[in-house]
């Protein structure tokens, strides 16, 4: 096996919180080669832990939608780490919203045979952070109304089980670390814009625990539970195609304090993508001390890539010799050709559709670049500008902050910087809220 970090670091951050430090750590949510390049860059300069996850929807054992199987995915980002020079000793991997929801029209006892196939490969391939998640309906489940919670425990104690048996380290330290709870959208992100959002009260919170403590301890999980981190709520973050839920700590004065009382747990925030650097940071004071962010990342790989696009057909478009990469409109034409990612999400006319497949914060583009033509696309463009820097002129206008960066010295003028580096805005808007110094301390070694 792989030589990934242990979950020490999230354990210590736990600790450093109900010791009043509100230290908190960010959960890259991606398989995007170029995202989590970034954050190996981003975590090598601040000396942190990195932490990535992987959706049951993104990697499962039968390949989910990027190909790859827990133990690939884990050797991918072994090999990403080996390009970049980052310690595999400083990366923590974890699965997100394992659970029976990639076969959920299926009766749930199919659903969840495949769902515990699924945690004990995510275990056996190294990943040292779970998140349990039984929240969706089965096929035989009555769908007309929601499922009870004591199932939803039920299931998800039935799958910790699995983990636990997957586990082979007879060590307590070095087995893996749980996160329960669910009362966010399902793997892929919201489809509407949830006008409605609603905080989780504190007395639902405080019940979901006890039903998880429950249906753990009735299965003989006494030392599972002992490392149960984190509860998924909603703490009224949430964005849209072109909306974004901003964080209002006073809603959710009570549901802070409420976790309070709870030995050796915290919250866990999902779909903090966008949020304002002191959202971030109230969240990370208020006990939501893993921030998870995934789209938000793609998307400003997505910014970065159209900049450069931009760039390259102003510079390069009136030379013969130069084949311009169009890397806007391949994508546009590869999601137009398959509409299976997007369409169930982005509403309205077709001019609303066009606008929401490039520009969308949901970000469905994400699931396109690893289509060969856009892969082609792409690499076409990272050539032209590498072998042409883009002016001067065109980085101020489409690139204002690196451009800055460029002419102090601090950044090279080529693609691949100036894409990390945008990206890299974003881990910096995490990295201040979840506060450098405890991230120090929680990094092995």
């Amino acid at each position: 096996m792989l030589s990934f970090g242990s979950s020490a670091p999230l354990r210590e951050l736990v600790a450093s919180q109900k010791g009043g430090r509100p230290v908190g750590i960010c959960s890259v949510c991606s398989a995007h080669q170029f995202v989590l390049e970034a954050a190996m860059q981003h975590a090598s300069r601040r000396g942190a832990p990195l932490l990535i996850e992987a959706t049951c929807n993104q990697v499962n054992q039968f390949g989910g939608y990027t190909g790859m199987v827990p133990s690939t995915f884990a050797a991918y980002v072994a090999g990403l780490a080996a390009t970049m020079e980052f310690p595999l000793s400083r990366v923590i991997l974890g699965g997100d919203h394992l659970g029976p929801n990639p076969w959920k029209d299926e009766p749930a006892a199919r659903a969840m045979e495949k769902a515990r196939e699924l945690v004990c490969a995510y275990v056996a391939a190294g990943f040292a952070k779970i998140h349990l998640d039984a929240s969706m309906h089965c096929a035989d489940d009555n769908r007309t109304a929601p499922l009870p919670p004591h199932i939803v425990a039920e299931r998800a104690a039935v799958l910790c089980q699995a983990a636990e048996a997957a586990c082979t380290s007879q060590d307590e330290a070095s087995r893996p670390v749980y996160v329960i709870g669910t009362e966010v959208p399902v793997p892929g992100g919201a489809q509407a814009d949830d006008a409605g959002l609603q905080v989780t009260t504190p007395d639902d919170a405080l019940a979901t625990i006890e039903l998880f403590r429950s249906a753990f301890l009735a299965r003989g999980l006494d030392g599972a539970w002992s490392r149960v981190i984190a509860l998924v709520v909603q703490p009224g973050v949430e964005f849209g195609d072109a909306e974004i839920h901003e964080y209002d700590r006073t809603r959710a004065a009570a549901l802070s304090s409420a976790i309070e009382s709870v030995p050796g747990m915290v919250y866990e925030a999902h779909s903090t993508d966008y949020q304002q650097p002191g959202a971030l940071r109230q969240l990370v004071e208020d006990h939501f001390a893993i921030l998870k962010v995934g789209p938000g990342l793609t998307f400003a790989f997505r910014e970065a890539t159209f900049a450069l696009a931009a760039m390259e057909a102003a510079a390069l478009g009136g030379r013969r010799e130069v084949t311009l990469s169009h890397l806007p409109e391949i994508l546009e034409q590869a999601m137009v050709e398959d509409p299976r990612d997007w369409a169930r999400y982005y509403h309205g006319d077709a001019v609303a559709q066009a606008f929401a497949r490039r520009y969308s914060l949901s970000d469905r583009i994400r699931y396109y670049w690893p289509r060969p033509a856009v892969q082609a696309a792409l690499a076409q463009l990272l050539h032209n500008l590498t072998q042409n820097p883009p002016p001067l002129p065109l980085l101020s206008q489409y690139m204002p902050l690196q451009y800055r960066e460029v002419r102090a010295g601090r950044l090279p003028n080529t693609p691949k910087a100036l894409i990390y580096a945008h990206i890299d805005q974003v881990l910096q808007d995490y990295a201040q809220a979840c506060g450098d110094d405890g991230m120090r301390v929680a990094s092995p070694g």
